[in-house]
């Protein structure tokens, strides 16, 4: 009977190794092939058939894309709105949830239900355009990817809960000893929330890297992004032939260009996941079962 548990055991474990495998290769290869295919010559790209590693191997794709002086400022946009948006939501978000998380502040549930009306209600598209670009005026500024995109409720519930479960004694005891709310939350909240916040962080770097809509309402041409390039890469073809044109690069096609700007726009952020992944699966859980 043992032997019997024991082998239908290890049947499983080897079933369920195999087809974690198979899911994992199915997922992956896509990105793969896309990273080699644009890493091959380009018109020798065009006829297909490359699997696993580039047929004729060439770095005139990502020529183009890091000669472009275009490409390049979205590159340098695209970090800043990051890095900035990411840390003043994580901030502005955290903040919110801190006061929010307290029983004596006044009025705490009206607060919380504003922001929760806000998930399901909205103005829409025209009335957004106008509060940022009329009556804010951040049309063509740098902040128009900031200032909207400070507070998010979903991530705020997750903080809140987070917070909710902090120790009271320990904020008690710094207020004993001379410590105001400023200095609580900076010096002793923030350091030991650090699963939330990496998982609120990578939430909002995910957003900020990947989006484009706003900045083709708000940028302008001084502050396109890389997503919003790659939108125009996609829609129309016209550019591709006079970028080579002007490079000398007359090889380069408008899917072989494609790619490699995918490639470029994609790693950044899938090498930020592993810093973070042990604090993001610690916050994520709990957020879920706590809340």
């Amino acid at each position: 009977m043992l032997t019997s548990r024991s082998l239908s055991g290890k049947t499983f474990d080897v079933f369920n190794a195999l087809l974690m495998i198979a899911l994992c290769v199915c997922t992956l290869y896509p990105f793969y092939n896309i990273l080699v295919t644009s890493l091959n010559d380009p018109a020798d790209a065009a006829r297909g058939g490359i699997t696993f590693w580039p047929r004729e191997f060439s770095i005139e794709n990502y020529k183009v894309v890091f000669r472009d002086d275009s490409m390049i400022r979205a590159f340098v946009v695209t970090i800043a709105r990051t890095v900035i948006g990411t840390a003043a939501a994580v901030l502005f978000t955290g903040a919110f949830a801190y006061g929010i998380s307290k029983s004596e502040l006044v009025g705490r549930k009206l607060f919380l239900m504003m922001a929760i009306v806000t998930m399901y209600f909205s103005g829409g598209i025209i009335p957004y355009y106008l509060v940022v670009a009329k009556y804010l005026h951040m049309k063509g500024h740098f902040l128009v990817y900031i200032v909207p995109n400070l507070f998010n409720v979903f991530n705020a519930i997750i903080m809140l809960t987070f917070f909710r479960a902090l120790p009271k004694e320990i904020e008690e005891s710094a207020k004993i000893d001379g410590a105001n709310d400023l200095r609580i939350f900076f010096q002793l909240v923030l350091p030991v929330s650090k699963p939330v916040l990496a998982t609120i962080a990578l939430y909002n770097a995910v957003f900020h890297w990947n989006a484009w809509y706003d900045a083709m309402l708000f940028g302008g041409e001084k502050l396109l992004t890389l997503q919003q390039i790659l939108m125009q890469i996609i829609s129309s073809n016209s550019n591709v032939s006079l970028i080579a044109s002007q490079l000398g690069l007359g090889s380069v096609t408008a899917a072989s260009l494609k790619l490699a700007t995918m490639v470029i726009t994609t790693l950044p952020i899938v090498f930020t996941y592993p810093f973070v992944q042990k604090y993001f699966v610690q916050g994520v859980m709990i957020g879920s079962v706590k809340g």
